[in-house]
């Protein structure tokens, strides 16, 4: 079964003995050993946002949908890819908020591991994706997963920002609910909606104000 080696096993544990998550179980398996088609990330990399950013480090939560679906690029932190793979549009998007914002020039590469390290939960809503078949593993459980994750940070008695780009992230407003917390809602950094709210937000900036002796680095070396 899941082992993450940090604080989710515990806060997870019930979760993967229930019924709906012993049944995405058994897609996964047919998907990736028998189904004749490139599921992404790689096995071994679907929790990586879990792994890298453990319950108690959380300081701030970037919401996505699904991975990305070209070969190569996910590797189970949303909006991020491996270094020596080409940033995606929405990718360079947000970099260059981030230049706007805190004047942080965008690194060569597209990895944001340092981000879940400094406490960034980059998680996707469903964690697997046929390859090129966008929104191939929506409704097969993972949702159930990923809102119960949301469910146990809305419980922290740390404040987290929570940061939400585009109309499906923003549903999730719903599951936030403890007034601790900051959630600041925006445009997807797509191409096709950034300039109708994204650019211009300023959530690294409003994330680090919020959490003060707590703010992110959010540099990237």
């Amino acid at each position: 079964m899941v082992n993450l080696g940090n604080s989710w096993d515990s806060l997870l544990a019930e979760e993967f003995q229930k019924k709906y998550y012993l049944e995405l179980r058994e897609f996964l398996k047919n998907e990736y050993l028998h189904s004749g088609v490139r599921i992404f990330p790689e096995m071994n990399d679907l929790f990586s946002a879990l792994r890298l950013t453990p319950y108690e480090n959380v300081r701030a939560v970037i919401l996505g949908q699904d991975p990305y679906h070209g070969y190569g690029q996910a590797h189970g932190l949303c909006f991020s890819v491996r270094k020596g793979v080409t940033p995606p549009p929405s990718l360079k998007n947000i970099y260059k908020e981030l230049k706007t914002d805190l004047g942080i020039d965008a690194p060569e590469h597209g990895c944001l591991e340092e981000w879940a390290k400094s406490g960034v939960l980059l998680l996707n809503s469903v964690l697997t994706v046929r390859e090129g078949q966008a929104g191939s593993h929506r409704n097969k459980g993972w949702e159930i997963l990923t809102d119960r994750i949301i469910s146990l940070l809305n419980e922290s008695e740390k404040p987290i920002s929570f940061i939400l780009w585009g109309a499906y992230a923003r549903s999730k407003a719903s599951l936030i609910t403890n007034s601790r917390h900051l959630i600041l809602e925006a445009a997807h950094p797509s191409p096709l909606s950034a300039y109708n709210g994204f650019f211009g937000s300023r959530p690294f900036s409003k994330t680090n104000a919020f959490l003060g002796s707590r703010a992110v680095d959010w540099r990237l070396d």
